[in-house]
């Protein structure tokens, strides 16, 4: 029998409902939030977009490079929503289709209202499984999905999907044989039929596309081209006047249309184009309830748009406009556009949009650019944080102090000269008559007391260079370096800083190391990182090929850090070339990924030349050739280590490994028993020496590794119980530090004493970095970015190889926390609260002018920008510091031991008088 429940009285629930508000409150003082941080958010390269000005609610649809799809404000160019798909091949989108936006203006799948049935947005990505998708554009919510299998997954890579009548199309070609055509319900996915095959020996990959309904391959002079909805199946030929030079595109809106040669191509008799318009890209639209033709091209740069209408191609007056297009932008490609009246009803308004080589999103409207998106910094690969110029004053004061030898006189009337021409200075801005600030100091961009005010910047895939202000997050300049890509063995470009800001009045210089993507030879493109100009040449288009590169350690009188560049024949050259006597005795290693082997060479410089020579050389690809190398760490070249050793619990000190010629590789091999191997070298690349080396069985990527001071953490993942890991391990010396002034790698010391340990991590790891300050006082934390975009600061205690088992007394007179396999994430640990980073790839860490305080910029999908202090700010009052009360108990301090002091002294004359 079960007992009655007693009804709850309403004094009852609702403490019961605060009980549990209060139990679950977790979050930032309101004055905290975004106070030293910011995000800036991205969607991706431009795939596929449709511009919807007549709708109820304008918006702008659109898929990217980065598997996602979001809606735009037409005005801003803000987004609306964001939806991050799956990533790698599940999350490519194949095909994304907007209700009305068919190839027949009357087909439409929009849901009644209420229903399930139909779709404001369909997509189409992956291909095993494919997935199909029916999205809510208004609020970016999936309102259906099925999918498919195929049978065979390595056809299915090179699957195409058109949408036809309420119909999905899925086609798989099988190269120089056959198609397969399979037709599915949209919104169900039920077949309409059985998969029909069509011969076609003529197919060739990496000349064939789909357009509309049609099935075009390039033949030399000639498209031939196949109706894959047609009941009886005919190989259509259409002549060209030339062999493209590019790639054949279709022309989405018309059906079997295409471009070639700047052309308007027609495989489909039934549908008549404009054949004497000539443009790089063209895109259908409508204008006045008919078919307008639009397109654009860059001359000159000046971006021109023109309009035909489609049936008896006039130009259409209305669309034509022509407006400047600045060259960080890159080469524009328009994507669609849309038109609707205006609010005063004098005419219509039409809004283009444009995707660039430089992947921004440009939004032009009436002759003008209406907005634009710079979405190539979805992809970031090297960043760098440079220090703004001195004040007038502070730099002045500089130029006086540095290098001005002479007695006590001369540095007096030195003195008194500058504070007469500052007053003189002062003055003359006060009557109006002063001269005019630089652009840096308009801008703002002077240092600060804490060197906390730094210029970003910041290097991406395409090319593009920004300079980020790392406080409001303002780009004040932007570059575009066209035809550019990394080098071979998965190598990115390289931004280097070759001089910094404190060489007042020297202005500060950067450096971008790339490939040339026509030839393969080296590109140098020298800049000031705070204006943003060419500087020293700019670029410099080298003749050899780049295979390795390292920056030299000592500067000449104009404090230019070297390049140092070993090409594809082993020769080494420097730039710029005054600095090549500075590069003998300099040691280099390379490093190839696929074959795992390393080797060693030493830079001698005589008579006038530079040679290089091997000197070592170590195979890990093991005896078969089997291990491929799959990450390398050195240790940042910035970094300052304060304290040489570790003071144990019976006061003995153990003193710390520290080469700063040490490099990790991590090299991974299939096995036959477990699965996958993966091997740890840490290696001397002056001498080719092996300090240790360690093999992890049944663990596989993805692997993040840090190197710093005499320690290493990398994780990766543990296939045999299913989890992520972190492994960390220590360098000793001993208790006798071999030497204490200078390392030299040729007179190492005996092998180092070896503390390692690994420990379970709750999440999946994406990057790894650990905290870095002026002189290395402050503890260290290692910053771990996670795959659900939360960073988690990690102090080095948690993660210590030396943590006892147990608890013991020389345990806790060292300070070391008892051994847990698992390691804490605590909610407050996470550094950017609830400022997800979507894509989270990498993290970025530098020094600021405060010893306690490190500055962090996290790199993916979007962008995030903050602070860190390890050991809390030590060398920095709070902000509720209490000026009035501190300055009420000095003055009480100072005027009573003034009196006092008056009171004794009179104390002591009426003594002397008795």
């Amino acid at each position: 029998m079960r007992c009655p429940l007693q009804p709850y009285t309403a004094g009852t629930l609702i403490s019961l409902s605060l009980l549990l508000l209060l139990s679950t409150c977790s979050a930032l003082y309101e004055d905290q939030i975004k106070k030293f941080d910011w995000r800036s958010v991205h969607v991706g390269a431009l795939k596929q977009v449709h511009v919807d000005l007549n709708h109820f609610q304008p918006r702008v649809l659109l898929s990217t490079n980065e598997q996602v799809v979001a809606s735009l404000c037409p005005k801003t160019g803000e987004i609306v929503w964001r939806q991050v798909l799956e990533q790698k091949s599940r999350g490519d989108i194949k095909l994304l289709q907007v209700s009305g936006f068919s190839d027949e203006s009357s087909d439409t799948a929009a849901a009644p209202m209420g229903s399930h049935l139909g779709f404001d947005m369909l997509t189409v990505q992956g291909h095993a499984p494919a997935l199909v998708r029916g999205w809510n554009t208004n609020i970016g919510t999936i309102e259906w999905e099925w999918s498919i299998m195929p049978l065979n997954t390595e056809r299915a890579q090179d699957a195409l999907w058109f949408y036809k009548n309420s119909v999905l199309y899925h086609v798989v070609p099988v190269w120089r044989s056959h198609l397969e055509v399979t037709a599915y319900f949209a919104t169900s996915g039920h077949t309409t039929g059985s998969t029909s095959k069509i011969m076609a020996a003529w197919i060739k990959s990496d000349s064939c596309l789909l357009s509309g309904t049609y099935f075009v391959c390039l033949d030399g002079k000639q498209l031939i081209s196949l109706d894959l909805l047609a009941k009886s199946t005919q190989v259509i030929a259409t002549p060209l006047e030339a062999e493209p030079n590019d790639k054949i595109k279709s022309l989405p809106g018309l059906n079997g249309v295409l471009i070639a040669n700047k052309k308007l191509i027609s495989v489909n008799k039934e549908q008549a184009v404009c054949s004497e318009l000539s443009s790089a890209n063209y895109v259908i639209g409508s204008f006045n309830y008919r078919k307008v033709v639009a397109y654009a091209d860059l001359t000159d740069g000046n971006l021109k748009i023109n309009a035909a209408y489609l049936d008896n191609c006039s130009p259409v007056p209305e669309l034509q406009m022509s407006l400047a297009f600045a060259e960080h932008y890159g080469t524009p490609s328009l994507r669609s556009f849309d038109c609707k009246l205006k609010r005063n009803g004098d005419g219509k308004s039409c809004l283009f949009l444009f995707a660039t080589s430089a992947e921004s999103i440009v939004a032009v409207q009436q002759g003008r650019i209406r907005w634009t998106r710079e979405e190539s910094l979805a992809n970031v690969i090297d960043t760098q944080f440079i220090d703004l110029p001195l004040a007038d004053t502070e730099g002045t004061l500089e130029n006086e102090m540095k290098g001005k030898a002479g007695d006590i006189i001369s540095a007096f009337m030195r003195r008194i000269t500058t504070q007469a021409l500052q007053i003189k200075s002062l003055f003359l801005h006060v009557i109006g008559l002063g001269p005019p600030p630089t652009d840096t100091q308009r801008a703002g961009l002077v240092r600060d007391s804490f060197g906390l005010h730094k210029m970003m910047v910041l290097l991406t895939r395409t090319g593009k260079i920004f300079g980020i202000d790392n406080i409001a997050g303002k780009h004040h300049w932007k570059l575009y370096l066209p035809h550019v890509s990394g080098f071979e063995n998965a190598e990115e470009m390289r931004l280097i800083v070759q001089r910094t800001s404190k060489h007042f009045p020297l202005q500060p210089l950067c450096a971008i190391v790339a490939k040339s993507a026509n030839n393969g030879n080296g590109v140098l493109f020298r800049f000031n990182p705070i204006t943003g100009h060419a500087a020293e040449g700019g670029l410099l288009q080298l003749d050899y090929q780049i295979k390795q590169m390292a920056l030299l350690p000592e500067t000449e009188q104009d404090f230019v850090k070297g390049i140092l560049m070993l090409d594809a024949t082993n020769k080494v050259h420097v730039q710029p070339k005054h600095a090549t006597p500075l590069a003998d005795g300099m040691y280099m290693y390379t490093a190839d990924v696929k074959t795992a082997e390393l080797e060693g060479y030493f830079v001698k410089y005589a008579g006038g030349e530079l040679s290089c020579t091997p000197i070592w050389n170590v195979r890990l690809g093991g005896h078969n050739s089997e291990q491929h190398i799959i990450g390398v760490a050195s240790k940042n070249p910035i970094e300052h280590v304060h304290s040489q050793g570790r003071v144990l619990g019976d006061r003995s000190v153990l003193y710390k490994y520290i080469n700063p010629n040490l490099v990790a590789f991590v090299t991974q091999a299939p096995d036959a028993t477990h699965k996958s191997v993966l091997n740890l070298y840490l290696i001397d690349v002056v001498s080719g020496s092996v300090i240790f080396s360690m093999t992890h069985r049944k663990v596989r990527p993805p692997l993040h590794i840090v190197h710093s001071e005499n320690w290493l953490a990398y994780s990766y993942f543990n296939d045999k119980v299913r989890r992520t890991e972190i492994t960390t391990i220590e360098l000793y010396e001993g208790n006798a530090q071999g030497n204490n002034s200078v390392w030299s790698s040729l007179q190492a010391p005996s092998m180092p004493l070896v503390e390692r340990q690994s420990y379970i991590i709750p999440t999946i790891v994406e990057a790894l970095r650990e905290t870095i300050t002026e002189r290395g006082i402050t503890n260290k934390h290692v910053l771990i970015g996670t795959a659900s975009g939360g960073i988690v600061e990690m102090p080095w205690h948690l993660l210590d190889p030396r943590r006892p088992i147990s608890s013991t007394t020389q345990g806790r007179e060292e300070g070391a926390i008892p051994y847990i396999p698992e390691l804490p994430l605590p909610t407050e640990n996470h550094i950017n609260y609830n400022q997800t980073i979507a894509r989270l790839r990498n993290i970025y860490t530098a020094p600021s002018g405060l010893e306690s305080t490190c500055l962090v910029v996290a790199t993916g999908l979007d962008l995030f920008v903050t602070r860190v202090a390890p050991s809390k700010t030590f060398d920095l009052l709070k902000e509720d510091f209490d000026y009035i009360l501190i300055s009420i108990v000095l003055v009480v301090l100072t005027s009573g031991s003034l009196i006092v002091r008056h009171l004794a002294s009179r104390k002591l004359l009426k003594q002397a008088w008795k």
